[in-house]
């Protein structure tokens, strides 16, 4: 094998600890859409099968995978390591990447392991290479272990909502998706989702007008629970905004808008094809100029780097009159980001929304909204107040995929021999925090109420986002981590 085919096979040498790099390097070569884990729940079998390890895939696809404890220690509470299998797909529009086929392209740069032009898949694949190394490593001392890798999570955490309430065994639940090292996470927001179509009625381009295309690139884009509080740009906001100011300055008829990829992650790009008469083509161009300057001044120190150009196309059909009133009024109107910062935990969200993706054409249109609290009604009534906004122009709504959240529980045992094991081991006191953010572990704490829970891992930036990047010694140090709590549980 050649240095460079070895390089290919594995990208991350040399890194530490090598267990968990060639576990994640392993998850890189193998698609993780949500709701496509087929493959890589087949590989994970076939590796645990050949560990002699006893695996299975519940009612819910779920992989699940058991050790015995190691010796003298079969009495010790079962220990359930839980990551989910699944990844955000999100690419720069210049990526000709194929999340259903290609690898994942990560490269090494100083203390960062990233993927330049789509996600990485840190998020949860450092996770789910943690569980790994641990079944792995026959020399770890540890009572039952148990690692469940759930299905779908980045899209309604469908795995964790199948589960069954008799597949775990385990009493303690470590859960390795979360995104700051050293800060051990509490307790999450709940959320849902909010899914908005209406039917179109198209009419054909004027003739005589000019089809053109404006595109909003250049934003940084983030994970809409981690990010939402930071003021980051929503290419879908801001050209609802630019659109709905266009039309009055000149005619305008709109053909499509689409933007985002996901409704968890904040929309990066949007597209719009507009037609325009022809004398109104150099005004337009000027105003957009004087949008791109405007925006960056109010973005400035956050999100400056937004591109808006435009170009010449070609358009068949236009929505009716109608159609682009209710579009464009309402998503000008729709509500996007903090709606209520928390009084309990200041300088942390409580409820927001995210408007995360859009596609409309002549025909038809679609949104689609996540809402996130720590208060359950809050979340409700966020979505209710979207409802309304769209009830006004006849359109119904559509709610689904409502998790709970997770409450902190301050008393927890697991969370007083964390803080123990983190100080002897690194030397200072682990931060705590409640995410706001979606885990899984507040579905699974409403099916097992008896587990005690914690969530920690290594430093993650821009997860759900082109660019993502895991920091190299902060895996390291998960490790350690995870190795010291297996052997005080007992």
């Amino acid at each position: 094998m050649t240095n460079a085919s070895q390089q290919q096979d594995f990208p991350f040498r040399g890194l530490k600890p090598e267990s968990v790099w060639k576990h994640f390097a392993a998850l890189c070569r193998i698609p993780r859409q949500s709701k496509h884990e087929g493959p890589v729940k087949d590989y994970l079998r076939k590796w645990a099968t050949g560990q002699g390890l006893v695996n299975f895939i519940d009612a819910g696809g779920n992989l699940v995978i058991r050790k015995p404890a190691s010796p003298g220690r079969e009495n010790a509470p079962g220990i359930i390591l839980q990551a989910h299998l699944d990844m955000v797909c999100q690419k720069n529009d210049s990526s000709t990447h194929d999340f259903s086929r290609d690898p994942i392209h990560a490269t090494v740069r100083g203390n960062l392991v990233l993927s330049e032009n789509t996600t990485l898949g840190a998020d949860d694949g450092i996770g789910v290479a943690l569980a790994l190394a641990v079944l792995d490593d026959n020399s770890l001392v540890h009572g039952p272990l148990e690692a469940l890798l759930t299905v779908d999570e980045e899209e309604g955490m469908g795995g964790a909502n199948k589960l069954a309430t008799d597949v775990l065994q385990g009493k303690i639940l470590l859960n390795l998706d979360s995104e700051t090292w050293g800060d051990f996470c509490l307790g999450c927001a709940g959320g849902m989702d909010v899914l908005v179509r209406r039917a179109g009625h198209p009419e054909t381009f004027p003739a005589g007008w000019q089809a053109v295309q404006i595109d909003i690139t250049g934003l940084r884009g983030g994970h809409s629970g981690i990010n939402i509080h930071e003021g980051r740009g929503n290419a879908i906001k801001l050209l609802a905004r630019i659109l709905h100011s266009l039309q009055n300055r000149f005619p305008v008829c709109l053909s499509t808008l689409t933007g985002g990829t996901a409704r968890n992650a904040l929309p990066r790009e949007a597209s719009a094809i507009i037609g325009v008469q022809p004398q109104n083509t150099a005004s337009l161009n000027d105003l957009l100029q004087q949008w791109q300057t405007l925006i960056r001044q109010e973005l400035a120190g956050v999100d400056e780097n937004i591109r808006i150009g435009w170009k010449p196309v070609t358009a068949g059909q236009i929505m009716s009159s109608d159609d682009q009133r209710v579009w464009l009024h309402s998503l000008h109107a729709a509500p996007h980001g903090i709606w209520q910062m928390s009084v309990s935990a200041p300088g942390s969200p409580e409820t927001s929304n995210n408007l995360g993706t859009v596609n409309l054409q002549p025909d038809s249109g679609s949104c689609t909204f996540m809402v996130r609290s720590t208060i359950e009604s809050a979340c409700h009534a966020l979505a209710e107040e979207i409802a309304s906004l769209f009830a006004l122009s006849g359109i119904q709504i559509r709610k689904e995929n409502a998790y709970p959240g997770w409450a902190p529980d301050l008393s927890s045992p697991l969370l007083a021999l964390c803080r123990k094991i983190y100080k002897q081991e690194f030397g200072s006191e682990p931060a705590t925090h409640i995410i706001h953010a979606g885990l899984e572990c507040g579905i699974l704490k409403s099916k097992y109420p008896d587990l005690d829970i914690i969530s920690f891992g290594p430093t993650i930036h821009s997860p759900h986002a082109p660019g993502e990047s895991v920091e190299i010694d902060t895996v390291e140090n998960c490790w350690l981590l995870l190795k010291a709590l297996l052997n005080a549980i007992e």
